[in-house]
């Protein structure tokens, strides 16, 4: 169904996992989409792959972010679809908390995330989309996710005040809240395989339908809320995290 035609669309963190998926979503419903990252050779890799634009940009750097806003202005004029996908997320108990993991997952998830939609803001057409990936664990209070579900909580009450400032220019501002996901982020968590296996199993016995989501699943909804089929949707958090959010 190509009913993103004649829309642009940009996906930070777009060459892997969730934001990877999305981009080929949007693009296989009629968007012209850009995807960012912050390794050159990994963006151009799943930009070629993909058949979509890939640009750099380290969302830790507010330079970086402004080169990108000036480049989308000037290449593409307006953006009608913001996807801000890029994360990390380093598990760390409490207590073991040290400022360069308290700083690196703040930099990317929240103030990046932040600065991204700031910066962009004028690029962004009246009568846009954006959508904030957070995550369930903004609520669950699970173990090793102190930081981490403190970032994505501070980017959900962002969105809904975003949502009430920017909707006399009828921009929608949504997040998303997935549970435990196929991506590689995990692998990028400094775990070993064998605590990566263990902590997989322990996150999927928390799940009532006992799988992880897909990142086409993910994909499916953000393309979703992006189009003019969710023109009444602002300001809300959609949980799709196969119902742990029944649980907590």
């Amino acid at each position: 169904m190509n009913n993103l035609t004649n829309k642009v669309a940009v996906v930070t963190g777009g060459n892997s996992g969730i934001g990877y998926s999305t981009a080929k979503e949007l693009k296989d419903r009629g968007a012209t989409v850009i995807i960012t990252g912050r390794n050159k050779e990994k963006v151009q890799q799943a930009a070629s792959d993909l058949g979509v634009v890939g640009l750099v940009c380290d969302v830790r750097e507010l330079p970086a972010i402004d080169a990108l806003a000036a480049e989308l202005k000037i290449k593409y004029e307006k953006i009608d679809i913001l996807f801000v996908n890029a994360g990390i997320f380093i598990p760390t108990p409490v207590g073991h908390v040290t400022e360069e993991t308290f700083d690196d997952q703040m930099d990317i998830n929240f103030k990046g995330a932040v600065f991204t939609i700031e910066r962009l803001l004028p690029v962004i057409t009246d009568g846009g989309s954006i959508i904030n990936l957070s995550s369930v664990n903004a609520y669950t209070g699970m173990s090793n996710t102190a930081i981490y579900a403190a970032s994505k909580a501070a980017m959900n009450s962002y969105t809904r005040t975003a949502a009430t400032e920017l909707a006399p220019r009828k921009i929608r501002v949504n997040a998303i809240n997935p549970g435990p996901v196929e991506t590689p982020i995990f692998g990028k968590s400094g775990l070993s395989e064998e605590q990566l296996n263990g902590f997989a199993q322990m996150m999927q016995n928390r799940v009532p339908l006992k799988r992880f989501g897909k990142p086409e699943e993910i994909a499916k909804l953000v393309a979703f809320l992006a189009s003019d089929d969710a023109s009444f949707i602002t300001g809300s958090e959609i949980n799709i995290d196969g119902g742990i959010a029944i649980l907590v």
